[in-house]
């Protein structure tokens, strides 16, 4: 853009003097120069046409892709995973015992491997439908296959696609090896029939200048505690220089497999609510739609709200109103109680 303007603004320096050269008169050169500042202005214009849906940020084009939402392991045997950290929104969930797993909703980026690919549960597949997304997943509990086999949600399962569309790593062991890449979701998809338009509806956001801003208790740390033991836990460090948050899983740096970038998140949500123990598998029941207490941070600021769910969304609220979001990365974190949440 700094290079453009440059042109251009040389641009209109040599056409005035040309036309002072060549005696044209005034007229022309005032012409010349509103043509040239409509093209700047055009150009910019231009590059803030657009937001993606998920995170705000600016693009040149109009987003059309459907939303694909991908459980990823979060297993100490399966880290360090593969595309989260391009991912527009992630949920951190309990499945069994102590350890969680994540629901990745992909839109504005679409990394070329992901995974471990993990197995579905009900309150997974509700949250990937309040996007519209293309649900992946290796595997279900009895009540995410019947969820999944009622045409619930379109869907792709490591369960029908082992060794085609889903690969085995083989540095690592089952169930923690399985992965899938972006254009083989697409094939897939492509196979299934399924529509990978439109985009996913908005979320609100904060304008840059409201991003700066904001009211709340200042935190640089935030601490989860989802076990007793380390390894299960989560952190967010908030870098001042960066105004972003890098997460922590048992203590070392949450990053991608390939290419090492850590995950860096504008936005986190955590929410408390009723989890509850129904099979001897430890499988749960976890109410998403009551709403209830929860802690939102942005930009190293943190306030106490409300969650409610919207159409299938965990969105925060206050005093009534849903809050925006700052343009970025959001993470959610689902907890069963807020005590397990501290700060410093």
């Amino acid at each position: 853009m700094f290079m453009l303007k440059k042109w251009l603004a040389a641009a209109c320096i040599m056409i005035l003097t040309l036309s002072g050269c060549a005696g044209s008169g005034k007229e022309n050169s005032r012409n010349d120069r509103d043509r040239i500042q409509e093209k700047v202005s055009d150009t910019d214009k231009h590059e803030v046409r657009y937001r993606y849906p998920l995170t705000g940020i600016g693009t040149t084009q109009k987003p059309s892709d459907r939303a694909v939402a991908v459980v990823i392991n979060n297993h100490p045997k399966a880290r360090p995973q593969s595309g989260l950290q391009s991912a527009d929104i992630v949920y951190e969930v309990l499945a069994e015992g102590d350890i969680t797993r994540f629901l990745a909703i992909f839109q504005s980026q679409k990394p070329d491997k992901i995974g471990p690919v993990r197995s579905a549960r009900d309150y997974m597949i509700d949250l990937a439908k309040g996007y519209d997304s293309l649900f992946i997943a290796h595997g279900y509990s009895p009540e995410a296959k019947q969820m999944l086999q009622s045409g619930l949600i379109d869907n792709l399962n490591g369960i029908q696609y082992d060794g085609t569309l889903f690969k085995r790593s083989k540095d690592r062991k089952a169930p923690h090896n399985s992965y899938i890449t972006f254009e083989n979701i697409q094939k897939g998809a492509a196979e299934k029939q399924f529509k990978m338009t439109p985009a996913p509806r908005p979320l609100p956001f904060y304008t840059d200048n409201e991003s700066k801003h904001l009211s709340g208790r200042k935190v640089e740390n935030v601490h989860i505690a989802y076990s007793k033991y380390s390894l299960f836990n989560a952190d967010y460090r908030f870098d001042a220089k960066t105004k972003k948050m890098e997460r922590y899983s048992g203590g070392e740096p949450t990053m991608d497999a390939e290419t090492k970038k850590p995950v860096l998140v504008d936005n986190l949500l955590i929410i408390e609510t009723i989890h509850r123990v129904i099979d001897s598998k430890g499988r749960r029941e976890i109410d998403l739609t009551s709403g209830g207490k929860a802690y939102w941070i942005q930009r190293g600021v943190c306030r106490e709200v409300e969650w409610r769910n919207e159409n299938g969304r965990i969105l925060p609220y206050e005093n009534g109103h849903s809050l925006p979001f700052v343009p970025g990365k959001t993470w959610i974190n689902i907890v069963k109680s807020l005590d397990s949440v501290s700060f410093s």
